[in-house]
C-alpha cells in the first residue's frame, strides 16, 4: 500500500470556519479548477480503456463498474443513466456498490474492507470473459475494489480502473489503469469533492464515447432516449422537426405512433 496516499494529504488551506462565504467557495472553485487539466493529462490512457471496453462491448459484452462510498455512487449513477438517455438494455452497463444499494444513500460500516465481497456481487450477475470491468476507488487502496479487481484479472476477464494517486495497488493490477492525481482536497480527505469530480468527468468520457461508437448517437442527437417524460417527448419531438424537416404537429403525429425516435424516421423515409 502506498505510505503517502495524495488525497489524505492536509489541505493546501486552512482555519476553514474563520474564513467568510465567500473565501471558502472562491478557494473551492481555485481548486476545482485544476481538474480538467488533470484529466485531460490522462487521455491516452483513458482512450486506452475506451478501446479496449469497446471491442468486448461490441461483442455482446457488458461494462462493470465496482467502488465504494462516493466512487461507488459515482458508478451507479452513470451506469443508471445509460438507459434512458441511449435506449439500452438496464443489463449493458452495471454499477456496483459497496454495502449494496442501500449504501447509495447511506454509508455502509466496514463494507469497503471486505477483499472478496465484490467477487461475490460481481458472481451474482454472471460476469466472464466477454464483459469488461472498471474498479473506481479514489485512493486506490480500497479492498472491496482491489479483491474484485484481482480476481477478475485471474479469471481472464479485461479490467480498468480510475483511481486518484499514483502508483496504487488497483492501478498495478489492473490492465488499463486511469491515475488521476487531483492532490490534497480541499477539506482535507474529502474525496468527494476534487477526487469525485475528476472521476465523474472520467465517467462521462467513457460512457458517452462508448455509447457513440456503439451507434446511439446521431449527429449530436440522442436518437435512442427513452421517452419517459414531457421533457424528453418535448425533446424528440424537436429533433425529429430537425432531421425530417417536419412540422411540430406531424412529428408529435409519428412518435405517437411509434414511441421512437429512430422508428418514426425510419417510419417517414419508408412512408409506413
Amino acid at each position: 500500500m502506498n505510505q503517502l496516499i495524495n488525497t489524505e494529504s492536509p489541505s493546501h488551506y486552512d482555519d476553514l470556519e474563520k474564513k467568510s462565504v465567500l473565501e471558502l467557495i472562491t478557494d473551492i472553485n481555485k481548486e476545482d479548477a485544476i481538474i480538467a487539466q488533470v484529466v485531460k493529462s490522462v487521455l491516452p490512457h483513458i482512450e486506452q480503456l475506451i478501446t479496449a471496453a469497446l471491442t468486448k462491448m461490441q461483442g455482446g459484452g457488458r461494462l462493470f463498474y465496482i467502488g465504494a462510498g462516493t466512487s461507488g455512487r459515482l458508478g451507479v449513477l452513470d451506469a443508471s443513466e445509460i438507459p434512458p438517455t441511449y435506449g439500452v438494455d438496464e443489463g449493458m452497463v452495471i454499477g456496483i456498490i459497496a454495502g449494496g444499494d442501500q449504501a447509495i444513500r447511506k454509508a455502509v460500516e466496514f463494507a469497503e474492507d471486505d477483499t472478496s465481497q465484490a467477487w461475490i456481487d460481481l458472481s451474482k450477475f454472471n460476469i466472464n470473459t466477454q464483459d469488461f470491468l472498471i474498479g473506481i476507488a479514489a485512493s486506490g487502496e480500497t479492498p472491496y475494489v482491489l479483491g474484485g479487481i484481482a480476481i477478475a484479472k485471474q479469471k481472464g476477464i479485461a479490467t480498468g480502473c480510475i483511481v486518484c494517486n499514483q502508483h496504487s495497488s488497483i492501478a498495478k493490477e489492473a490492465d488499463y489503469p486511469i491515475e488521476l492525481l487531483t492532490g490534497p482536497e480541499f477539506v482535507t480527505g474529502s474525496t468527494r469533492m476534487k477526487a469525485g469530480t475528476a472521476q465523474k468527468m472520467t465517467l462521462n468520457m467513457i460512457s458517452t464515447s462508448l455509447m457513440i461508437q456503439l451507434g446511439k448517437v446521431k449527429g449530436n442527437k440522442m436518437m435512442e432516449m427513452q421517452l419517459s417524460n414531457k421533457k424528453l417527448w418535448n425533446r424528440a419531438t424537436g429533433i425529429l422537426m430537425q432531421e425530417l424537416g417536419i412540422s411540430i404537429e406531424d412529428a408529435s403525429t409519428l412518435l405517437k405512433k411509434h414511441h421512437s425516435i429512430k422508428q418514426s424516421i425510419h417510419a417517414f423515409l419508408t412512408n409506413k
